[in-house]
């Protein structure tokens, strides 16, 4: 079965007219996800969020000056499935189908989540309020001992 860990993540949240977002160069340290029309997320280091909200401020501030560009970290929870076959894992928590590399969001183990799949693994990002619920329904549902930290 696959390894699920807690996942150390920074997430810094873009709002800005489509046009703005749809030209936005992204630090190569990020990783975009298009949550809405008007909305990204960027995922990165914990570490390197407060640079990317400075830079992503920058880049959109020129294109639409109504941009909104947030360092969300403390709101999200994120664990990851790595290991043995974590698309399998996967398949046991949600009906999402998974892209081969890449973003989707929808329901998993019955909380909004959003999830980004990357060739040797999952990562599973909630609402931080749900992460207890999250780390306990991962556990009964793959039967595994638990979430490690």
């Amino acid at each position: 079965m696959a390894d699920v860990e807690v996942t150390s993540l920074g997430v810094v949240h873009a709002s800005a007219s489509a046009d703005a977002l749809d030209r936005l160069v992204v630090p190569g340290r990020a990783r975009a996800c298009r949550v809405a029309e008007d909305e990204l997320l960027l995922l990165c280091a914990r570490d390197d969020a407060g640079e990317i909200v400075r830079e992503v401020r920058d880049r959109l501030g020129a294109g639409d000056a109504d941009a909104l560009v947030l360092d969300v970290t403390d709101g999200w929870a994120a664990v990851t499935l790595s290991g043995r076959d974590p698309r399998a894992a996967f398949a046991y928590l949600s009906a999402l189908e998974l892209p081969v590399d890449g973003f989707v969001q929808g329901e998993v183990v019955r909380l909004p989540a959003k999830v980004v799949v990357e060739a040797d693994r999952v990562h599973i990002l909630v609402p931080s309020m749900v992460e207890v619920h999250l780390h306990d329904r991962l556990r009964r549902r793959l039967g595994h001992p638990g979430v490690r930290a």
